[in-house]
């Protein structure tokens, strides 16, 4: 089983400035968490959709001169908004400005309003799971192409739960699945995915499984961790960007790597 690692999502929502997004990234390496991931919206989630917010991915740049550690990442980046070989060259480049720390997350994008108010059509679910499959070749074939390449095996984060043509996608292409699956649902997820890694012949231990987590990581780690989760993310948003929940989990996940 692939040792327990901790991720901290500070996202860029309701900050009073962009120095507290920083703080808040700079205390998340010193913890010792594992990744540092941002996110690709352009508005505040929840019940109040309106508020300070900043861009994910020129915030994942500067992480990548600010830290020297953890591993860095947008999760996950909204497959539409970005033309695929342009997504590749952007990561490649973060990627070397971090010294190799970068993970690709990707998905398919949800929020009508971000696609609308940016100029964006706004397709079928269908038709943007569609595009999403199109587009990973193409990342991964420029990815193959750039000149440098990234610094090493940049892993491709894939977000989403589709039973039908998403998780197809993950078998096929993710090297980390990221869900929001818990308890029955995520074990028949699971369940899915084996067979759709089995039937293109790919051992679906080579993906790595991460979750949304929160609260007590000691009552709600065990039962993720049996069913082979590795990967505990917990947000935290602006502007008071608490990270108590995080430093618990880090502490979880020391004494089951221990």
């Amino acid at each position: 089983m692939k040792p327990v690692r901790i991720g901290a999502q500070v996202a860029p929502q309701r900050a009073a400035a962009y120095a507290d997004i920083r703080r808040a990234a700079a205390v998340v390496e010193e913890l010792g968490a594992d990744m540092l991931f941002t996110w690709d919206h352009f508005f505040p989630l929840g019940k109040v959709a309106d508020g300070a917010h900043f861009e994910g991915w020129t915030i994942l740049a500067a992480w990548a001169e600010q830290t020297s550690r953890v591993g860095l990442g947008v999760l996950v980046s909204c497959n539409t908004y970005r033309n695929p070989d342009l997504l590749a060259d952007m990561a490649r480049t973060v990627d070397h400005i971090s010294g190799g720390r970068v993970v690709l997350g990707i998905g398919a994008g949800f929020k009508e309003r971000e696609f609308l108010e940016y100029g964006y059509e706004f397709p079928s679910a269908g038709r943007r799971v569609a595009d999403l499959a199109a587009a990973l070749p193409r990342i991964e074939n420029r990815l193959a192409v750039l000149n440098p390449p990234p610094m090493g095996p940049m892993p491709i984060l894939i977000a989403g739960g589709g039973e039908q043509k998403m998780l197809r996608i993950v078998a096929r292409h993710a090297d980390i699945w990221n869900t929001f699956a818990e308890g029955d649902d995520l074990v028949r997820k699971l369940g899915l995915l084996e067979r759709y890694c089995a039937e293109i012949g790919r051992d679906p231990a080579a993906i790595e499984v991460s979750v949304h987590v929160g609260g007590d990581p000691w009552e709600n780690g065990p039962a993720l961790r049996e069913l082979g989760v590795s990967l505990f993310t917990i947000s935290t948003s602006g502007p008071e960007y608490d990270l108590d929940t995080v430093r618990r989990w880090i502490s979880w996940r020391d004494e089951q790597n221990a």
